[in-house]
């Protein structure tokens, strides 16, 4: 498949990605180890911390963390379909393999699916979701150490397997520090809910007329399907949340299924080659589908709540009179 994008790179670059693979085996434990820690920076990690604070601690917290989430999300790709940069192992004349596809059920040079290079998008959000948590906390110091320590290891993760330039990494940092610092200054300068989240449209809204790839209409429609669930959450459902563990995992191991379960279900009417031809139609399918997904799981999933809320009490009752 025609790759169609600009490849630059430093030397020095290159050499260090071929001198890390080389020198780490391509098996056991280090380099298990080495490629899973991308996932730190990845969406079933971002939907669980999301999911852990919005439908169990604390729902404005996770509001918070998931409105950052989403603009991290969308504006890595607007800056990357504009830089067109392609990852490292595009690169002739050196020995860099990919070792971890972004979309593993995709070929590596399917552009549109695995994404361009710069920024990393593993390493913003990394920075978005972690540094979130303690920017909103900030006198949790162990927040601010995971904050720094786990963003480095994305980061880390990504230039070893070959995913990313050591320069996508550093500017994807920078990209998420941004984020975080825009998206908070508008929520204190903006307090009407609706209009912070029209300028949060109108802020991503450019890269429907120029983004190429997958990641941007995933993100722009979980953006819409959010806008629109949180007034339908607050008027029709406002859930409560609960400080047990146990019920917010469980709470976010229903909504992280139901994630999962409806994407699936969702891309089902549609013929595979419909979905991936990369053409305007396909593009507004998957952004339709991920903002039906998210007003689903945001407005409507939190209604079981009060019915799961009295089994667990009742359930609490006969325990103790047992």
């Amino acid at each position: 498949m025609e790759a169609a994008g600009l490849i630059f790179y430093f030397g020095w670059e290159m050499r260090l990605m071929e001198w890390l693979q080389a020198h780490i085996s391509n098996s056991g434990f280090v380099f298990t180890v080495l490629s899973n820690l991308s996932a730190l920076g990845e969406q079933m990690v971002m939907v669980a911390i999301m999911g852990f604070l919005y439908w169990g601690l604390n729902k404005e917290f996770g509001k918070y963390v998931g409105v950052n989430i989403l603009m991290v999300n969308i504006w890595n790709p607007m800056v990357k379909n504009v830089v067109l940069r392609l990852r490292p192992y595009f690169v002739e004349g050196y020995n860099v393999k990919l070792l971890r596809l972004v979309d593993s059920s995709a070929d590596a040079y399917d552009v549109a699916a695995q994404g361009y290079s710069f920024p990393s998008g593993h390493s913003s959000g990394a920075v978005t979701v972690y540094g979130s948590l303690a920017w909103h906390e900030k006198n949790k110091r162990w927040l601010w150490v995971l904050a720094i320590v786990l963003p480095i290891l994305v980061g880390f993760s990504r230039v070893f397997v070959g995913a990313h330039f050591p320069t996508d990494v550093l500017c994807g940092w920078v990209l998420g520090v941004l984020i975080i610092v825009i998206v908070t200054w508008l929520r204190k300068v903006i307090k009407e809910s609706w209009l912070f989240n029209l300028v949060l449209i109108l802020l991503t809204v450019p890269g429907f007329f120029y983004c190429k790839s997958n990641d941007y209409f995933s993100s722009m429609g979980m953006l819409i399907g959010f806008v629109l669930a949180e007034p339908f959450e607050q008027k029709f459902v406002n859930f409560e949340n609960t400080d047990n563990i146990l019920r917010c995992i469980l709470r976010t191991i229903g909504g992280a299924a139901l994630y999962f379960g409806l994407n699936t279900v969702f891309k089902m009417p549609f013929p595979k080659a419909v979905l991936d031809a990369g053409d305007f139609l396909a593009m507004a399918i998957r952004t339709i589908r991920y903002a039906m997904v998210i007003f689903l799981i945001v407005g409507v999933y939190p209604m079981l709540f009060k019915y799961t809320d009295k089994l667990w009490n009742r359930q609490k009752k006969q325990e103790a009179a047992a």
